[in-house]
């Protein structure tokens, strides 16, 4: 996180909570009706360090003697492939539909997503390929995301598409519950049905960690 960031993200904590939706609109262009300031904080500065991410990086200045016309050719191949590589990744990773891009999310990141902001998605995608942010599942869990025998789980993305509000509802119902996350409420209500309806095995599958 840079210096600019930082500032905004204290300027966001003074902010009463319908300036923080405000802001919340204005910077991942969709708005929200979610009462948690602490997430919508944290939405805001994801998005900030997303954008300051895809900030071209300044040139460097050209140096005044001329290397050696070999090595220049040879550095300048270099440079060109390397562009064309980067052209490449950018144009995948932008141009995916948001479906995908969540795909991809799973695939590189280890642990789905809901969120459909495309400049997050593309941010925490690169930040993972690159090392720069953990793998795997949060939080500590007694599912392992590889089996006992080493052999890595495989992951489906199962299509969810809600109505922006009825979404917001649902978080302010999970947040009323006590539930940490979207994840968690899917699972818990998952789990019930299943159980209500007489599919005791697989409904243990989804019960809620102790």
């Amino acid at each position: 996180m840079n210096k600019e960031i930082r500032k905004q993200v204290k300027a966001l904590e003074k902010l009463r909570l319908p300036e923080l939706r405000a802001r919340y609109a204005e910077v991942l262009g969709e708005e929200t009706r979610a009462p948690n300031r602490t997430y919508l904080i944290r939405r805001i500065t994801e998005a900030l360090e997303a954008r300051a991410a895809e900030a071209p990086e300044p040139t460097e200045a050209e140096p005044q003697e001329a290397p050696d016309e070999a090595a220049q050719q040879t550095e300048e191949t270099t440079a060109v492939a390397g562009a064309e590589a980067s052209d490449t990744n950018e144009v995948k990773l932008s141009k995916l539909p948001i479906a995908e891009l969540q795909a991809r999310y799973l695939e590189v990141v280890k642990r789905p997503t809901s969120s459909v902001h495309r400049r997050y998605l593309v941010w925490k995608i690169r930040e993972a390929q690159k090392g720069r942010i953990p793998i795997g599942p949060r939080g500590n869990s007694r599912r392992a995301s590889r089996r006992a025998d080493g052999e890595a789980l495989d992951f489906k993305v199962l299509p969810l598409r809600m109505d922006a509000e009825l979404v917001a509802k649902l978080d302010e119902a999970r947040e009323r519950l006590g539930l940490k996350s979207r994840m968690e409420l899917l699972r818990r209500s998952i789990h019930l049905f299943l159980a209500r309806e007489g599919e005791a095995e697989v409904a243990a599958l989804f019960a809620p960690e102790a």
